[in-house]
């Protein structure tokens, strides 16, 4: 079964940077695409990125291109997504998810509980 733990959530200013983590546990991390969602109070989860699994394709929403920037380390098997100049609509619980394979659906089988972030302006 695979595990996926989110960390990193917290309040930041506007402007300011937050650094969240996933941790994946019970597969083959280092052979999975891991994608990044959130979901905003009273909306959908939206896609906020993707990571392929040697780490060398990124994908990103428009919204958050330039400004979020995923990495992974295979020998901690996790993925990161640092977020830089946040801005109040960024506001939402973070989630990481997976298919556990090498693609990535619009719906990952496999998802973390998540984590908070809060950007006040």
């Amino acid at each position: 079964q695979v595990q996926l733990v989110e960390s990193g959530g917290g309040l930041v200013q506007a402007g300011g940077s937050l650094r969240l983590s996933c941790t994946v546990s019970g597969g083959t991390f280092s052979s999975y695409t891991m994608a990044w969602f959130r979901r905003a109070p009273g909306k959908e989860h939206d896609f906020v990125g993707s990571i392929s699994w040697r780490g060398r394709s990124t994908h990103y929403a428009d919204s958050v291109q330039g400004r979020f920037t995923i990495s992974r380390d295979n020998a901690k098997n996790t993925v990161y997504l640092q977020m830089n100049s946040l801005k109040p609509e960024d506001t939402a619980v973070y989630y990481c998810a997976t298919d556990a394979g090498v693609a990535i659906t619009t719906t990952p089988t496999y998802w973390g509980p998540g984590t908070q972030v809060t950007v006040s302006s």
